[in-house]
């Protein structure tokens, strides 16, 4: 992140501990004028280091009380395989993140269920199904901790 100073580091902070804070909210907390940390804001927007807010959803509340971590090894290597298999599992709504590691897997997963027999019914009959699917391992999600991020 060259061309940053602290100020801006530490305004990073800030939003990454409540990324809904007004700019005159953060004003307030930096010692700094209002206009002053909105142009800072708007810098980063536009340098592309902030990339938006995100809502984050209570999934316990919504019902969703079970998250597994799947690894997927492919039965196959192939540029076409990877792009059926990533098309068929981003349609799967369950499926809240897909990523294409290195690895023992090619793919790490992160999939909601509203229980353990949900998520079976999720595994059998939608994800092993996928084109290309071999081995997996799963791995409940038993709690979690969200850290703010390197800064």
């Amino acid at each position: 992140m060259s061309g940053f100073d602290a100020t801006d580091h530490a305004l990073l902070r800030h939003l990454a501990g409540d990324a809904d804070q007004s700019a005159a909210a953060l004003a307030q907390l930096m010692g700094m004028s209002q206009p002053a940390v909105w142009r800072r804001l708007r810098r980063l927007e536009q340098s592309g280091v902030l990339k938006g807010q995100r809502l984050v959803l209570d999934r316990e509340k919504l019902g969703f009380g079970v998250t597994v971590f799947l690894g997927i090894k492919l039965s196959g290597k192939g540029g076409m395989l990877l792009e059926d298999f990533e098309r068929a599992v981003t349609a799967i709504p369950e499926v809240q993140t897909v990523e294409h590691v290195l690895g023992m897997y090619d793919y790490r997963l992160r999939v909601v269920a509203r229980d353990i027999a949900d998520f079976e019914r999720i595994l059998r009959r939608r994800i092993m199904a996928l084109p290309g699917a071999g081995d997996v391992e799963a791995n409940v999600l038993l709690s979690e901790e969200r850290r703010p991020g390197p800064l």
